[in-house]
């Protein structure tokens, strides 16, 4: 079996909403790199709702999934946070935060309705929700004669590689972002096209973000 692949939200996706017995349930959603950044996201909810009844939460904050918070946020013990916090470990989902906002519609739900009320709220703006695989990636500057230029672009194209920058100076500078494993590939067809004669340096390692496609 291959190693299991770490995921995350790629961002705040839009907030969904169901309603049940009249109250309403509102979830949010993070990519949260931290506790203190999972902590500013919920905090900005508390602004936007100042007048919610509840703010239930779950976070996982670190890349190892190790860091784990949860709220129930005044509800009866373990109906809100612990579902909400479910639905991001059935997802493998970390460095990730995960919010239900509830306005009380005056029906009482008992342990067992909220259960499932905050379950479902999470498990369904989840479903909806994109996803990212975080890989290790290299970050590099490849500097090419102005006559490389335009082909040096092309096969970074075609390796997948992210161009975050290029600057034309003496020479034509590229910034960009290539996965890890793929890094010795792609050191390879440079020094190919430009006939052994590349400029590459290594400026950082650091996590990627993939956007991941689910059925």
């Amino acid at each position: 079996m291959g190693e299991k692949r770490a995921l995350t939200l790629c961002g705040g996706g839009k907030p969904t909403e169901k309603v049940i017995e009249k109250s309403r349930f509102i979830t949010y959603s993070a990519h949260a790199e931290g506790e203190a950044e999972a902590r500013r996201f919920l905090a900005g909810l508390k602004e936007e709702h100042p007048f919610a009844t509840h703010i239930c939460y779950a976070f996982v904050a670190d890349r190892l999934g190790n860091l784990q918070r949860f709220s129930d946020d005044g509800e009866p013990q373990g109906t809100a946070g612990m579902p909400i916090l479910e639905n991001l470990k059935r997802c493998d989902l970390v460095l990730s935060a995960l919010a239900v906002v509830r306005y009380f519609g005056g029906v009482k739900l008992g342990a067992g309705g909220l259960t499932r009320a905050y379950f479902s709220a999470a498990k369904e703006h989840l479903d909806g929700a994109e996803f990212c695989e975080i890989l290790p990636c290299e970050i590099w500057e490849i500097a090419a004669e102005y006559s490389y230029a335009e082909g040096m672009e092309k096969l970074l194209k075609q390796y997948g590689v992210e161009i975050k920058n290029t600057a034309y100076a003496e020479k034509v500078r590229f910034l960009v972002q290539a996965k890890t494993c793929e890094t010795e590939k792609l050191r390879g067809a440079i020094s190919d096209f430009l006939c052994g004669k590349e400029e590459i340096r290594l400026l950082e390692k650091k996590d990627g973000y993939f956007p991941v496609r689910r059925l």
